[in-house]
């Protein structure tokens, strides 16, 4: 099968030919026909199935050539990252279109997101600026025809559940709707019910990450997790690597670790202006970082292909978080690596990501690493610590006497 077999307008063909696209993945085997129908579809698929171009494609075939003014495509996405993604991939294979695609997400101005939107055609939005927008009414959706929700199950972890309820009350009635998630939590599969009618289901292996990869876990304490990955870094010949952390505290202090130790590295977290975010994605997609180092809001929309090791410096709060994170290794028919960092209290939920990839990972004690040593050298630092806090107390309670 080719992108021929879908008879897509010349100028939607061109874009594809143009994108160097030859062979539809399963995710657009699957999906194109339906959409291109206009059925509404639930997609389950992983983050790097091409699960993007699965509906990019037959909404600039639908939309093509552009009708007068207002939104005719929406898309809402849970990070900026993704949103850009996104818009992206529409301008990439809607070059020859001239449709007009437009992002709208908060951390920046909304004056120059207002003249934007007058002018587009498809729109990629997350939920909080575009809520602001429609009650400015400074987006007009009353053309709507396409609604599609990417990441579903990302936007309920993110609490924006509510919003995209009280954006559907806006929207046209007559429309299809497109839901995209990796994982079916009830809270999916019940707003699947209410808002998709007669839906054609497409479901590519939602519930394990890709064959490419292969997993490994690093029993390690707590505190020793820093030199373990540090040796670990220095062990593997690797191109470009992730590592997750859980907070956002914790990726800005291992990234300054991680620089301080040689490596090219930069953090991605919440607390980051939108430029230091972009400038941190496109250092790391283009080579001048080889490490980034992020939590898992954060790395939402990260499209990399050549991400050769995932890192779980931090192991994930659910069992469908490591299926997300791994997704970003093993793509484009690549090999990767999933290493993963455990304590004693990792346990219960090594037990649940075994029991969801069904298969048992390998414990791997790394030969190179001083496990006694790394444990001495803690303890000293530690007690230096703590000696260093009493000495401060002593001085202030001999200060507070005085007076």
């Amino acid at each position: 099968m080719n992108f021929e077999t879908f008879n897509f307008h010349p100028s939607v063909a061109a874009g594809i030919l143009d994108a160097g696209y030859v062979t539809p993945t399963p995710i657009q085997a699957q999906a194109i026909k339906p959409i291109m129908k206009h059925h509404d579809v639930m997609g389950l698929a992983q983050t790097g199935t091409g699960k993007t171009a699965a509906f990019v494609l037959p909404i600039l075939n639908r939309l093509f050539p552009r009708q007068g003014d207002g939104t005719r495509a929406l898309i809402i996405a849970p990070t900026r990252e993704l949103a850009e993604q996104i818009r992206h991939e529409f301008e990439t294979l809607g070059r020859k279109t001239r449709l007009k695609c437009t992002t709208i997400y908060g951390g920046v101005g909304i004056n120059p997101q207002i003249q934007r939107l007058k002018r587009a055609d498809i729109v990629v939005a997350c939920p909080g600026r575009l809520l602001d927008h429609i009650r400015r009414r400074t987006i007009d959706l009353s053309q709507l025809e396409v609604l599609i929700i990417d990441e579903a199950d990302q936007m309920f972890d993110m609490g924006f559940l509510p919003d995209i309820k009280k954006i559907l009350m806006h929207l046209p009635q007559r429309r299809q709707t497109l839901l995209f998630s990796a994982t079916m939590p009830n809270a999916i599969r019940n707003l699947a019910q209410d808002i998709l009618k007669n839906p054609v289901t497409v479901q590519i292996g939602n519930r394990a990450p890709a064959e490419t990869v292969s997993h490994a876990l690093y029993p390690v304490s707590q505190h020793q997790k820093t030199a373990l990955l540090l040796k670990l870094l220095d062990n593997t010949k690797a191109g470009s690597i992730l590592v997750f952390t859980r907070t956002k505290h914790r990726a800005k202090s291992l990234g300054r670790k991680l620089a301080i130790s040689g490596y090219r590295t930069a953090s991605l977290q919440g607390n980051l202006s939108q430029k230091k975010r972009q400038a941190a994605l496109d250092g790391f997609r283009n080579g001048s970082y080889q490490i980034l180092v992020a939590t898992d809001i954060a790395a939402r929309g990260i499209d990399v292909t050549r991400v050769s090791h995932v890192i779980n410096f931090d192991i994930p709060s659910t069992p469908e978080a490591y299926i997300h994170r791994i997704g970003r290794t093993g793509r484009a028919a690549r090999s990767g690596e999933a290493y993963t960092l455990v304590t004693n209290d990792d346990k219960n939920m090594i037990r649940a990501i075994t029991k969801i990839i069904d298969t048992k990972i390998e414990e791997r004690i790394l030969p190179a690493f001083d496990y006694k040593t790394a444990f001495s050298i803690q303890n000293d630092r530690q007690q230096k610590q703590r000696k260093t806090r009493r000495n401060i107390f002593r001085k202030n309670n001999i200060r507070s006497k005085n007076i």
